[in-house]
This record gives structure tokens, C-alpha cells and sequence, in this order.
């Protein structure tokens, strides 16, 4: 059974990246374009095993995001990694505090991405 990643970014261009890159490996991707949608999406079938998301976007950024998704029930263990241009400690450990288990800088090549995938999915 393939895992499911929820991709959160308000750049169509990098979700369409994302999206070929995982599902060429075998990843099935559900995407929201903002943090708001997101939340709107981990109510739905399917639930994502892993979600990768943004830190600057309109409506709700993603370390608010990603402080939402930990509160709600069956997200709290659930792997979170943040894939931003931002690159500064102060936001990595804000991030971190919300509950990012791991961050990314973009761009990240194809294969360094599903490296870091498959050492926070297992199983993948």
C-alpha cells in the first residue's frame, strides 16, 4: 500500500514538482495551497502519512500550521517536514517548537528529497 503526503505550498510551480517527484516513487499526494486548506484537508479521507509544507503563505503560514495540525486528534505523531527558502536557526527553531520534525531548503533535489521522505516514513 502506498503512503499518502499531504503537500502544502501557495507556488503551483513547486507543488507540481513535489507532486511528479513523490509519485513517480510510488507516493500517493494530496495538496492544499495555504495552511487554512491544509487543516481543511487533514478532515478528509485519505489521512496523509507524512505532510511537507511551506512556512510563508497567505491566510495561515505554516508554522501556524503546523502548530493546528499537532493539537488536532491523530496528527500529533504524524512526521511533518517544512520546506521553505527560509533558512535562519530563529525560524527552523520556531518551527521546530510548533512541531516540525525536520526542514528542508529549497530547492532540494529530487533524490536528497525522497532520501529525507524515506528516513522519516517507515515503510516507505
Amino acid at each position: 500500500m502506498s503512503k499518502t503526503i499531504l503537500v502544502v505550498d501557495d507556488s503551483g510551480t513547486m507543488i507540481l514538482s513535489l507532486k511528479n517527484n513523490l509519485e513517480i516513487s510510488g507516493f500517493k499526494v494530496i495538496t492544499a495551497n495555504d495552511g487554512a486548506a491544509a487543516l481543511t484537508r487533514l478532515g478528509q479521507a485519505p489521512k496523509p502519512d507524512l505532510i511537507i509544507t511551506d512556512i510563508n503563505m497567505p491566510n495561515m503560514g505554516g508554522i501556524e500550521f503546523i502548530g493546528k495540525a499537532r493539537a488536532l486528534p491523530g496528527f500529533r505523531f504524524t512526521p511533518i517536514l517544512v520546506l521553505s527558502t527560509e533558512s535562519q536557526q530563529a525560524k527552523r527553531d520556531e518551527a521546530r517548537s510548533a512541531g516540525a520534525s525536520g526542514w528542508m531548503v529549497k530547492p532540494v533535489p529530487g533524490a536528497e528529497l525522497l532520501k529525507i521522505v524515506k528516513q522519516v516514513l517507515p515503510g516507505a
